[in-house]
């Protein structure tokens, strides 16, 4: 499998890991020190950082995750050790403009360690 290969392979399981709530998947694909950052995340004000623990409990509870999307990767790029994901995602309620970090980890395996993602309700368009 190319690097290239394997860097969608991770932005894959990562996706289908949240549509389908599948913690164990998640657990393979992030990296222990994961987070996620959002400006303005579910209407609030202000920067949202959430940690690999409660993304993964918010998983586990249904708050986050669930319904299937639609994704297309725009863009990747790498740098050797870290790689960068741009992806469009769709699902039946919101539209998603994602920007994902990845490393590669000491097991030699692509792992994400950010995503910063911008979340439109369809109701709101």
């Amino acid at each position: 499998m190319t690097k290239r290969e394997k860097i969608e392979l991770a932005i894959t399981n990562f996706v289908r890991g949240g549509d389908n709530s599948d913690v164990d998947l998640l657990e393979s694909v992030l990296h222990p020190h994961f987070r996620i950052t959002n400006n303005g995340f579910m209407g609030t004000s202000g920067i949202t950082i959430i940690d690999k623990e409660k993304y993964i409990a918010t998983i586990k509870e249904g708050i986050f995750g669930g319904l299937p999307r639609k994704m297309k990767i725009e863009a990747i790029d790498d740098f050797e050790t870290i790689a960068y994901v741009k992806l469009k995602l769709e699902s039946s309620e919101n539209y998603f403009m994602s920007y994902n970090s990845l490393v590669l980890d000491t097991d030699n395996e692509w792992k994400l360690i950010n995503n910063l993602a911008v979340v439109e309700s369809k109701d709101t368009i």
